[in-house]
């Protein structure tokens, strides 16, 4: 994963994606809108039994304590449609996605007043660090399903995080772990060059305003 960091910061040719103007408001600055849903990850794809899965939260919190699948399954479940933007330079619009909102799971964790940053930890020595305040919003969910179904293990089974409103390397696959935190710390790819928020409209992609992102990066995947 650190080479592919190296590679994309020093890619500087790219041009502004051309989008209908009805979705343009829609639609971050040179993005590409796709029907299909490209797979992006580093490494192998794990594959779970639910049965055995489980979702620890730790960090600045009255009691560590963890989750199984099943548990998370018994709280509220909520319907979320929204568009997702990714770094790649793709973004799908209209996405359907179903699990726990992170608003009512949280009055669950016990986290400490001062906590401020979370830390999502994921499979693959991966994890990516938000700001608590993001994750209160309505559409931020602990996904499960996609488009009616269940996730399938390419896009994060049995659980992903959902934050639409930031680049797509936020919404953390295979989540394992929720760290709160009192300051904040960089994530995988935050250390590694990438903007530490990542706001799609704003083009945070990179730390430095000398990297760019390839325009055809995305189109080297494989698709859903």
């Amino acid at each position: 994963m650190h080479n592919k960091a190296e590679r994309l910061k020093k890619v500087t040719a790219v041009r502004k994606a051309d989008v209908a103007p009805g979705l343009a408001h829609r639609v971050p600055p040179g993005q590409t809108v796709t029907e299909r849903f490209p797979i992006l990850h580093e490494g192998d794809v794990p594959r779970y039994d639910p049965g055995s899965w489980s979702l620890r939260v730790f960090g600045e919190v009255e009691q560590e304590r963890a989750f199984g699948f099943e548990e998370l399954l018994a709280l509220p479940q909520t319907k979320i449609v929204c568009d997702i933007h990714c770094v790649t330079r793709w973004s799908k619009l209209d996405t359907e996605w179903e699990g726990v909102k992170f608003t009512d799971l949280l009055p669950l964790l016990g986290a400490k007043p001062g906590a401020k940053h979370v830390m999502i930890h994921a499979d693959e020595d991966y994890d990516t660090n938000v700001p608590l305040e993001d994750l209160l919003r309505d559409d931020v969910l602990l996904a499960h399903r996609f488009d009616g179904e269940p996730l399938t293990d390419k896009h994060g089974w049995p659980l992903r995080l959902l934050v639409p409103h930031l680049y797509f390397w936020k919404s953390a696959k295979w989540i394992r772990g929720i760290e709160f935190m009192k300051e904040d710390r960089p994530g995988f790819w935050e250390r590694n060059g990438f903007h530490n928020y990542a706001d799609p409209f704003e083009e945070q992609r990179f730390a430095s305003d000398e990297n760019m992102m390839p325009e055809d990066e995305w189109i080297k995947k494989e698709f859903d």
